[in-house]
């Protein structure tokens, strides 16, 4: 098994578009990349702690490559958009791929490549590429938001 880990705007339809592939094992929200130790929704909603509403997304590498995962996250949102996703605003709904290898990263780092010559976009993508940090769950409520409530997506 391996993890992987996202952010691209509000968790929530971030984590049904990965629940919903095969090889994913299971998906967890929560926050990271900023300075709070152990940060509340409400902290994050502030945008003064620094983290990222995130995706940590565990997956069978033999079934699902990671190069599988990287095309649903640039797939479900803006990549060019800085700190925001739609109407959603702050740092904490920045594009960010957080790496837990360096063989991630270095697929990460190809594959933004590619999609930033493919002229899919006009504006360069700002999608942060850094290590992984410290993942903080969200609040159990936040956990398959989506699901829980009989949606399937969250995007305007």
């Amino acid at each position: 098994m391996a993890k992987a880990t996202f952010a691209a705007g509000c968790f929530w339809g971030v984590e049904a578009a990965f629940r919903r592939i095969p090889g994913v094992l299971g998906t967890r929200v929560g926050y990271l990349g900023g300075k709070t130790e152990n940060p509340t929704y409400q902290q994050v909603c502030t945008d003064t702690t620094g983290h990222a509403e995130a995706v940590e997304v565990e997956f069978d590498p033999a079934k699902t490559p990671y190069a599988s995962l990287l095309n649903v996250f640039w797939e479900n949102h803006n990549p060019t958009q800085v700190n925001r996703q739609g109407p959603d605003v702050g740092a904490q709904y920045r594009s960010a791929i957080f790496f837990h290898s360096p063989e991630q990263e270095a697929e990460a780092r190809a594959s933004k490549e590619t999609l930033d010559k493919s002229g899919k976009y006009k504006a360069k993508i700002a999608t942060q590429i850094v290590p992984e940090a410290t993942f903080y769950p969200a609040e159990d409520y936040h956990q398959q938001y989506l699901e829980k409530r009989g949606l399937a997506t969250c995007h305007i």
